[in-house]
């Protein structure tokens, strides 16, 4: 006897940070919720952590929804509970994971054979960045990878043409002065899709003056792979870059826009509770933001947060802590520990006084739900991409910080293309953060990019309801190319 109609099983494996975790996680939700068997591969340095965040029976999974783990090639960490070094993870995700991830796909497959309850790895679904050993993998296991892309489709067109950005000679920078004499000023006109942009609104990876600089080889070696996978996700909609995804369609086949996905999740798992307890947060949730919140009047609040990777100087957050308190505004602030860089977070005293009844601070919080709180005004970001979606989609303004990778062309996008925020300098000061909070909060600037954010929360409903972009791309991909046998 043979096996009865068998689910097909996707393993999902994403880049171990926390954004491309929790994207991944809701994709591979919404695959299960359609009848797919999911195995979902952490790293063992991440999985160690979500237990501890989330408690020792929260990885238990189910009979069709797995967890798994692959070392990273790290060395261990002093700190168990901080972002890996992005940089070095990368390079040794490249150089280590590729044997441990065959030789997990080899165990399951090996499961099935001898149980008639448990079906075989049909496809890979990996984060684009973790391609760098997944397509090779699933060449060796004859198995079609799919890949997603957890940022904008603006960011991956930047990234896709770092290296015409080296041979045209805009990077390696000559030397650290072009940094401040106004060579990042320089306007690239020749991206497909992209008018115009300066050096310093592409991602920061390029910013260097180091000619043998390892982050940027590994970037050049990598988006190539962009184009090899058997198709291509993406986080967004169709609206909301059209002109890029244009280009895209003309570069691959096979392309999928499934953003927001959140939304996407939220909308078509609204009443299924099976996978509701399997959450991602690799910092234990302070549940009182939201009591908080409710003790604060409609649009009366700034929620900040600055990501699960940025860092900052103890100076900016001193800076940042004035400029809310001199702004007179209530605000929600999320202080990881690990977010000043090289030491602890310490707050003056007077900062406290001065802002206890109409400050909170907490450590990390369900972002979702901080962010649809009828409380909330404004959102101080350091413009990550899921920060940026889950914002637009709940109709909130940004005030934007960009620190890293794709959150510098981001923040163009929100301030320039999509007028939805507002930037603040890198070098950050009170007077600067305090005049902006108040100019969101109580002025007819802040009113108006309101309306511009709302109009966009409307299209992001649109895309995930059913006939929407995003809604039928979902489908179209499932029958394309994760049943389909051409694939």
């Amino acid at each position: 006897m043979g096996k009865a109609v068998e689910k097909p099983h996707v393993i999902c494996i994403p880049y171990p940070t926390q954004s491309h975790i929790s994207a991944m996680l809701k994709l591979a939700k919404l695959l299960h919720h359609k009848g797919f068997h999911i195995t979902f591969v952490h790293t063992e340095y991440n999985y160690k952590r979500l237990l501890k965040s989330r408690g020792p029976n929260s990885l238990d999974g189910s009979p069709d929804f797995n967890f798994e783990t692959i070392p990273d090639g790290l060395p261990p960490s002093e700190n168990d509970d901080c972002t890996q070094d992005v940089f070095q993870l990368c390079l040794s995700i490249e150089k280590h994971c590729y044997g441990p991830f065959v030789d997990l796909v080899r165990k399951l497959n090996k499961r099935a054979s001898v149980d008639d309850d448990y079906p075989p790895v049909s496809r890979i679904i990996s984060d684009t960045v973790m391609s760098t050993f997944t397509l090779e993998a699933a060449q060796e296991l004859g198995l079609p990878n799919v890949l997603f892309w957890t940022v904008s489709a603006f960011t991956v067109m930047c990234f896709l043409h770092f290296p015409h950005l080296r041979e045209r000679g805009y990077t390696p920078l000559k030397d650290e002065s072009y940094f401040t004499n106004g060579y990042m000023d320089n306007t690239i006109d020749w991206i497909p899709g992209i008018t115009s942009i300066r050096l310093r609104e592409m991602p920061t990876i390029i910013w260097t003056s180091d000619p043998k600089d390892e982050f940027v080889d590994y970037f050049i070696r990598l988006m190539p792979r962009t184009c090899q996978g058997s198709a291509l996700i993406l986080n967004t909609f169709d609206e909301l870059e059209h002109g890029i995804l244009k280009e895209f369609s003309s570069m691959m086949d096979h392309v999928y826009t499934l953003g927001p996905i959140h939304l996407l999740m939220n909308d078509m798992l609204k009443d299924d509770h099976y996978t509701e307890s399997i959450q991602s947060n690799l910092w234990k949730e302070d549940d009182t933001c939201i009591e908080w919140l409710n003790s604060k009047g409609r649009g009366s609040v700034a929620y900040v947060n600055f990501g699960s990777i940025t860092v900052m100087t103890e100076d900016q957050l001193i800076e940042f802590a004035w400029g809310l308190a001199n702004s007179m505004q209530n605000f929600l602030w999320i202080i990881r520990p690990d977010l000043v860089n090289g030491g602890p977070v310490v707050l003056p005293p007077e900062f406290l006084t001065a802002t206890k009844d109409r400050g909170m601070l907490a450590t990390w919080c369900n972002q979702e739900l901080v962010l649809n709180h009828p409380s909330i005004a404004v959102f101080l970001t350091h413009c990550g991409w899921n920060s940026i979606l889950e914002s637009l989609s709940a109709g909130v303004p940004m005030i934007c910080w960009p620190f890293f990778g794709d959150q510098q062309p981001n923040c163009l996008c929100c301030c320039n293309y999509w007028d939805v925020g507002v930037e603040i300098d890198s070098n950050a000061n009170r007077t600067q953060v305090e005049k902006v909070v108040k100019e969101l909060m109580e002025d007819e600037k802040g009113k108006e990019i309101k309306k511009k954010t709302l109009d966009w929360k409307s299209k992001a409903q649109k895309a995930i309801k059913p006939g929407g972009s995003s809604y039928l791309n979902l489908d179209k991909m499932i029958e394309e190319v994760l049943l389909s046998p051409k694939i």
